[in-house]
């Protein structure tokens, strides 16, 4: 461990070492007050920030441990270390298994092992493929040190150098880079021709690169990898074979998808991929344990490990995907709880954050959607009085939540408040054909005052109606759902199917409900009917269509629907309506109230583990480690003493950091308004208690810091709560959420810290007070009545723009009289 002393001669005190001393006065700490022994040395770096340079400081900077779960990928290199030989071992297998944050976290082990290990930086930059900057970065290091490494270690960083280092304008050099790593891989292989993991990334780069190289074979490219497999049957290239077939013909991928997870359990991502062969043959219980294995995999890691969820590659598509299948083989209720789940999952501006692609939105879309699907109107009712489905300040997410609101209404028979619901959606609709008839009047007016032609008024048009079109259009399509819904209400179902269908995105199944209430018999059949057999062994369609059948007097084809329905309804939960409905007809036909079929796990899927045992079905927040620390008045706090009230725990890296003066300003004007929301702060530093004084001391107005500031100049702290460099040996900035009891509910570990203390607030709430909700204050019509000015569009700009030609004031034309906000 370090001593002060130590610390700051690597210049982690320095206030003023990003040469913004002028920076001090806007603090509550000024200049002169930083330490004397923080005198700022040369080369130095902002705190938090590694001294390796800017590449370092993102990714993962706490140390790795061996696993013994991410594959057999035995790869000798050049190293000074006997440790290096296993981290670096792991490093490759995560790579096979598109795990790289984890991959670099173990290539970055190897490096502290042994700096001079060239191969250690080779596999970082493998480790950031979707980021050139840093991949070059640390690629140039390796091509420092290749000089100590092996002949077949040089030929690796030497090949990765030419991919790196060629041109990529057009598809010319794409191609021509392709073919250059390629050949430098087959000269590996030339060299070594034993050299399993060269014909693994020969057999990943010919699968990825195809479209650059005009290749248009897949068996040559598989017979690489069966190479590889011949040797190592376990090898994570299974992977591999898996998406070269997934687009193709997934049959071809069954065996390796039997032996994918298994290659790797330790990475979620291997167990995710057998789950598209098994969806694409439409196995949708098979697809769904695979899917279910990676969630359970990444739930483990993410609790066992302190990551946020939406830090892991691929997480967010794989749990929602997840659900679409859940909804396929009728688990109706693991769909809820799992869509429950991904929308508690803590957000961050730069990770999952509403709207988006993370787990926020996934979750939202299944929860909503497998509610209608279910016809589970009371749940969906429930849950947007809540922060699953409540309000938000997006439109899209709004619009989305006010149609499936009154479509709960209408469906469970009240009509009042589905009624309600489409006032609000046409209210927000006229605000909206208001606002634009506005922007294109005076859009218009300008390009006529300019004294330009026809085209560029209709361009003009144009532009103007941009903005709001798309918006307008999906209130178009809500609006006309629950049109159809309040003339089902009062007995049109004729003209509500129009009305359903014009609106785009209504259920088909219930549309064809809607069609035999108008007597449309044979459509409605054929609708359903047609359906099913689009969406083949999913549960759904065809317990509508046995229904369907049977209210049709269709007996015989209801039974031969119904048995073909029991032979995938093992999973499915008999309560859910679309299959309850089914008991009377079952009861009939001899099936029993228990009409399930259970069905054993196939044998081409392989060895499977119990899937409690690879971890929980949803995530959950783990426990935050306890510590006693002194003030500056030698008071100890604990965070035992937070029992029962959520706190925001802040590590900032001492009185000198000027970054963390500025974030802990940010957060002490709060202090009253995360109090009224029932949460304590607290900041830790690693500051000696005398530092700490003089962080009080000149705390500005108040004249004492209005949150406890504590001392940790021992890092005991930083290092539980991994706000510590490992690699290193230097401390990290971190921003906690812990709730009332003990756990960890959110987090910001990194080079600079968290200053969005809005943000936090927000999230703060939401996860704390599940039950709150805000109503934003919704958009209101202009009067119609409203006094128009004809001549306003001409007087809103604060000068004219010269026309091209001089204009006579004939030729300026007065828009007509408009209703226009005067």
């Amino acid at each position: 461990m370090l001593g002060a002393g130590q610390v700051r001669h690597q210049g982690l005190y320095d206030a003023r070492r990003c040469g913004c001393d002028h920076l001090w006065g806007a603090t509550a700490w000024s200049a002169e007050d930083v330490p004397t022994s923080a005198a700022k040395p040369e080369n130095v770096v902002d705190p938090g920030h590694s001294y390796h340079g800017e590449a370092f400081d993102e990714g993962p900077r706490r140390a790795a441990y061996l696993m013994g779960t991410t594959g057999n990928v035995p790869f000798p290199i050049t190293s000074t270390s006997p440790q290096s030989q296993a981290f670096f071992n792991q490093g490759l297998g995560q790579l096979h298994g598109f795990w790289y944050f984890e991959a670099e976290r173990s290539f970055r082990q190897v490096c502290a092992l042994d700096h001079s290990c060239a191969m250690a930086y080779w596999g970082m930059a493998l480790a950031n493929v979707n980021n050139d900057k840093r991949a070059k970065s640390f690629l140039a290091e390796a091509v420092k040190l290749k000089g100590d490494a092996s002949e077949r270690e040089r030929m690796y960083i030497e090949a990765l150098d030419g991919w790196y280092k060629a041109e990529t304008g057009d598809e010319k050099k794409k191609k021509s880079r392709a073919q250059n790593y390629v050949t430098a891989l087959e000269n590996i292989l030339h060299k070594f021709p034993d050299d399993l993991e060269a014909k693994a990334l020969l057999g990943l780069t010919l699968w990825q690169s195809r479209s650059d190289l005009g290749l248009s074979t897949y068996f040559a490219i598989d017979a690489l990898l069966n190479d590889v497999l011949a040797v190592n049957p376990l090898h994570p290239s299974h992977h591999y074979r898996i998406h070269l077939w997934d687009t193709e013909k997934a049959s071809q991928a069954v065996n390796s998808s039997a032996k994918c997870g298994q290659a790797a359990p330790g990475i979620a991502h291997m167990w995710h991929m057998s789950g598209h062969t098994f969806a694409k043959l439409k196995r949708y219980a098979d697809s769904a344990w695979q899917q279910e294995a990676s969630a359970r995999v990444d739930h483990a890691y993410m609790m066992r490990d302190g990551i946020l969820p939406d830090r892991i590659h691929n997480f967010a598509h794989n749990n929602e995907w997840l659900v679409r299948n859940l909804q396929h083989v009728g688990r109706v209720k693991d769909a809820i709880a799992l869509s429950r789940n991904t929308i508690e999952l803590p957000r961050h501006p730069k990770h999952n954050q509403l709207p988006g692609g993370g787990s926020a939105h996934y979750g939202r879309l299944r929860l909503f959607e497998t509610c209608s699907q279910y016809e589970l109107w009371d749940a969906l009712i429930a849950d947007a009085n809540t922060q699953y489905l409540g309000p938000t300040d997006d439109h899209a997410e709004q619009v989305k939540r006010f149609r499936a609101l009154g479509r709960a209404y209408f469906r469970k028979g009240d009509v009042e408040n589905g009624k309600a619901q489409l006032a609000i959606l046409e209210r927000r609709l006229k605000r909206l054909q208001q606002d634009q008839e506005e922007a294109v009047d005076k859009a218009v007016a300008k390009v006529r005052f300019e004294g330009k032609d026809a085209k560029a008024v209709e361009e003009a048009q144009k532009q103007a109606k941009q903005p709001t079109s798309e918006k307008i259009r999906v209130l178009e399509r809500a609006v006309d759902e629950l049109q159809g819904h309040v003339l089902l209400a009062e007995g049109k179902p004729d003209e509500a199917h129009e009305r359903f269908k014009k609106a785009t995105n209504v259920d088909e199944l219930f549309l064809a409900e809607v069609q035999l209430l108008a007597g449309k018999k044979d459509e409605a059949l054929k609708a359903v009917r047609d359906h099913a057999n689009s969406h083949e062994n999913e549960v759904r369609p065809l317990a509508h269509l046995v229904r369907m059948l049977w209210q049709l007097d269709k007996k015989d084809e209801a039974k031969q629907s119904f048995e073909k329905l029991r032979e995938i309804s093992g999973p499915l939960d008999l309560d859910a309506p679309p299959f309850a409905r089914l008991e009377p007809i079952a009861m009939e036909l001899g099936f029993g109230k228990d009409w399930r079929v259970q069905k054993p796990a196939k044998e081409d899927t392989g060895e499977r583990p119990a899937l409690d045992s690879l971890g929980s079905f949803t995530w959950q927040p783990a426990p935050a480690a306890d510590w006693s620390l002194p003030d500056a008045d030698g008071k100890l706090h604990t965070l035992a003493e937070y029992r029962g009230r959520p706190v925001v725990v802040i590590f900032y890296l001492g009185y000198g950091c000027l970054h963390c003066a500025e974030q802990l300003q940010a957060f002490a004007p709060k202090t009253k308004e995360y109090a009224d929301a029932g949460i304590s702060l607290i900041a830790i530093s690693t500051d000696s208690l005398d530092d700490l004084k003089k962080s009080h001391a000149k705390y500005k107005p108040e004249g004492t810091f209005p949150f406890p500031l504590v001392s940790d100049d021992s890092f005991a702290a930083f290092k539980l709560y991994q706000a510590f460099d490992d690699f290193e040996k230097v401390p990290l900035h971190a921003t906690y959420l812990i709730d009332g009891e003990g756990r960890v509910r959110w987090h910001d570990i990194g080079p600079e810290p968290f200053k969005n203390v809005d943000f936090l607030l927000k999230e703060a709430k939401r996860q704390l007070q599940p039950n709150h909700i805000d109503l934003p204050v919704e958009p209101t019509p202009l009067d119609d009545n409203r006094p128009a000015n004809a001549l306003e569009p001409l007087n809103v700009f604060p000068s004219s723009t010269p026309a091209s030609a001089p204009v006579t004031p004939a030729a300026v034309k007065v828009p007509e009289k408009r209703d226009v906000a005067g």
